[in-house]
């Protein structure tokens, strides 16, 4: 990456990685249990920040000169441990499981949800590094 962009990837891997914080730690506590509009929403920012996290870091890390065209199959891996995780967590909710009372069960789908995140926007960052090494 050219030195005069490389300060504004840190700036974004900086304020994505302050937000994902911040809504995770904050507002999810806060409208969890009786605000499901709001839950979702916050959620979902926060899913979308926490990808933003590893796509600037795919991009920091990747090193284009160094190694061939990087493919997309950890995207695919993720598309697929995230689509998987939600099908699990709709199948809790459909059986009667309640969040609240088994937050075991419901643990396992949420670290695949977030390890998928982290393999796409990972995967979509280093791609993304190496098409603009290649315009170069």
């Amino acid at each position: 990456m050219n030195g005069d962009r490389r300060p504004l990837l840190f700036v974004l891997l900086g304020s994505a990685l302050l937000m994902t914080l911040v809504l995770h730690l904050l507002f999810v506590p806060r409208y969890l249990p009786d605000d499901v509009l709001l839950t979702v929403l916050t959620v979902g920012a926060g899913w979308v920040t926490y990808a933003l996290v590893f796509y600037a870091l795919g991009r920091v890390r990747a090193d284009p000169e160094s190694q061939e065209f990087p493919t997309m199959r950890f995207a695919d891996v993720g598309i697929a441990l995230l689509l998987v995780s939600l099908l699990f967590m709709l199948a809790f909710d459909a059986f009667g499981i309640p969040l609240e009372g088994i937050v075991g069960v419901y643990a396992l789908p949420a670290i695949g949800i977030y390890a998928g995140l982290a393999l796409i926007g990972w995967s979509i960052g280093r791609r993304t590094e190496a098409i603009n090494e290649i315009a170069r």
